[in-house]
């Protein structure tokens, strides 16, 4: 049983920068991949970001590179999100993933399929 719980979200203008983060419990296991994705209003969930607990290897949308950064806390059991230069865009439900396996290909980080476990979300609003 894993949970996991994100937090960060807010409203912020365009320009601003937020950090979210997401606190893992239960059963995380010692290899694992975690990853974040958004979903908008009337849009498909795409993927935003991809790690690597073991390694810190990471994954972007082409969407986010420059702009966000996702890393973790091994001791914390904590994963975030550093959102910079945020845009009207990025307004979207952010939940963070997890799956207990290692991905040795980077293509598997895209796809929500791949991951067994979700936190709730939380609501990034971007206003211009």
């Amino acid at each position: 049983q894993v949970r996991l719980v994100e937090s960060g979200g807010g409203l912020v203008q365009a320009g601003d920068s937020l950090r979210l983060s997401c606190a893992a419990s239960g059963r995380t296991f010692s290899r694992t991949t975690m990853g974040w994705f958004r979903q908008a209003p009337g849009k498909e969930r795409e993927f935003v970001a991809g790690i690597s607990w073991s390694s810190g290897n990471t994954y972007y949308a082409d969407s986010v590179k420059g702009r966000f950064t996702i890393s973790r806390d091994n001791a914390k059991d904590t994963v975030y999100l550093q959102m910079n230069s945020l845009k009207l865009e990025d307004t979207a439900v952010y939940s963070c993933a997890f799956a207990p396996r290692t991905y040795y290909t980077g293509s598997y980080y895209y796809r929500s399929n791949n991951y067994d476990y979700w936190g709730q979300g939380t609501q990034v609003t971007v206003s211009s």
